[in-house]
């Protein structure tokens, strides 16, 4: 990684093709790398290729104007200065593109002194993440620490909105990392219950004879070590929300025990003999298909039904790539305050890399790196050598370039996976969902929507 980059790279946005010319001419005098784009759309779509030092860029163009090719490049890479060129009739237009998160503005004719002294500016004092184009667009509410603004997330979280008011038991789907306690927090406190305690529990995290005790108490003398009665998270959640993460973890004889539980509302502590009736909404979580344990044995169907009333599916990072700015600059912001750490913002190249990479482990995976960074980093803005090593080693190998042979996108490339997967398992969905790490519900969704023929 290092040396990389030891060029600058400006991207010229002009629809008049003699004036961008002159212009790319001008600036590979000065010593920098130059691409050129003849209207909005086409330096949107740069962007999405590869990071860019700089951007200098004209207000009035034909197919996308310079205002709404700001505010879709700051989407992918708010950490890109812009510097907006614009003839004097139309300075109105660009004291507005300042307010929506461009780094300066010049006016036409171009003072080719100050043109070099405004880039030079933009470059040495990037703009940080937390421009006008993005801060404020992070989470949902004020109370909720859901944060995206992508499709799939502003679907989710309608539902939560539609649900959450009812007494409906919720199933949470998704990979690990994606925020599925989020979810189950947000729907706690924005329903009737939310004056009432909401209870956490990790069933994969105990053993059986832990988690049974753990979550219906016990009695005095009921095992060793039981030297005092103990009451068990569902009577510490009484009206309130009991959370079951890691449901699909549980084994059979404790799955029994859940579903009496749910369907009689009563539970005996472990040792006791006291039936103890308990009013609680059960929100559970998984990451894995249920529906696919159910059908190998692995987990009760009835408990299965009574838990499926709603089901919730929390979309992985690389099918919300667009949120990544947000989240980036939303724990740029948090571990920065806490680590007492003066940070500027996020370099092109970073932001880059960022929502190239394919985050295997999710948001958790993300906010791990960021935190990483902020505590390691050594200058005012997080550049790829403070993410971690195995992110610096993928970037490395993944240049933003055409090569031969190789997708030429994320979504090329995971196509190409699902494709070679299910060809491994003679079209087994099941198996090739096993495989992939994802639910057999999100494979078929794939499916379709690449339009892969098995």
């Amino acid at each position: 990684m290092d040396g990389k980059k030891e060029k600058v790279r400006i991207l010229v946005v002009d629809d008049e093709q003699v004036h961008r010319y002159m212009l790319t001419s001008l600036l590979g005098e000065w010593g920098w790398e130059t691409e050129q784009a003849d209207d909005g759309a086409t330096a949107v779509a740069a962007v999405e290729e590869g990071p860019f030092d700089a951007i200098l860029m004209d207000v009035r163009m034909t197919t996308m104007d310079g205002m709404e090719a700001l505010q879709r490049i700051h989407a992918i890479n708010p950490a890109i200065p812009v510097v907006i060129m614009t003839a004097y009739s139309s300075v109105d237009s660009a004291v507005e593109a300042i307010k929506m998160g461009a780094h300066d503005y010049l006016t036409k004719p171009l003072d080719f002194d100050r043109l070099r002294q405004t880039l030079e500016a933009a470059m040495q004092h990037r703009k940080p993440a937390s421009h006008p184009g993005v801060s404020g667009e992070a989470p949902f509410d004020d109370d909720s620490e859901i944060i995206g603004r992508s499709a799939p997330m502003r679907e989710l979280w309608d539902m939560i909105l539609q649900v959450a008011p009812t007494e409906a038991n919720v199933l949470i789907t998704g990979e690990s990392g994606t925020g599925k306690e989020l979810v189950a927090s947000a729907l706690h406190y924005r329903s009737g219950r939310a004056r009432g305690p909401f209870v956490k529990v990790n069933c994969a995290a105990l053993a059986e004879n832990l988690l049974e005790s753990e979550l219906f108490g016990h009695e005095r003398g009921a095992f060793t070590g039981a030297d005092r009665r103990r009451e068990g998270r569902f009577v510490q959640a009484q009206g309130g929300t009991l959370f079951l993460d890691e449901i699909g973890e549980t084994t059979p004889a404790m799955q029994a025990k859940l579903l009496r539980v749910l369907q009689e509302h009563e539970l005996q502590r472990v040792g006791g003999q006291e039936t103890i009736t308990v009013d609680v909404r059960i929100i559970a979580a998984t990451n894995r298909d249920l529906e696919e344990e159910v059908r190998r044995g692995r987990f009760r169907e009835d408990l299965y039904y009574r838990l499926n009333v709603v089901v919730l599916d929390v979309p992985p990072l690389r099918e919300r790539s667009g949120d990544i700015p947000l989240l980036a600059k939303y724990f740029l912001d948090r571990f920065s305050r806490k680590n007492n750490r003066h940070v500027v913002g996020i370099t092109p190249e970073c932001m880059d890399v960022l929502n190239r990479y394919p985050w295997p482990g999710n948001v958790r995976e993300l906010e791990n790196s960021i935190e990483r960074g902020v505590i390691l980093m050594r200058g005012e803005y997080l550049d790829v050598q403070g993410l971690p090593l195995s992110i610096q080693r993928w970037a490395g190998q993944n240049e933003p370039e055409d090569h031969p042979g190789r997708p030429a996108t994320l979504k090329d490339a995971e196509r190409l996976l699902i494709a070679e997967t299910l060809k491994e398992t003679g079209g087994n969905r099941s198996e090739a969902a096993r495989r992939l790490q994802i639910t057999r519900k999100t494979l078929l969704n794939k499916i379709k929507s690449y339009n892969i023929e098995i």
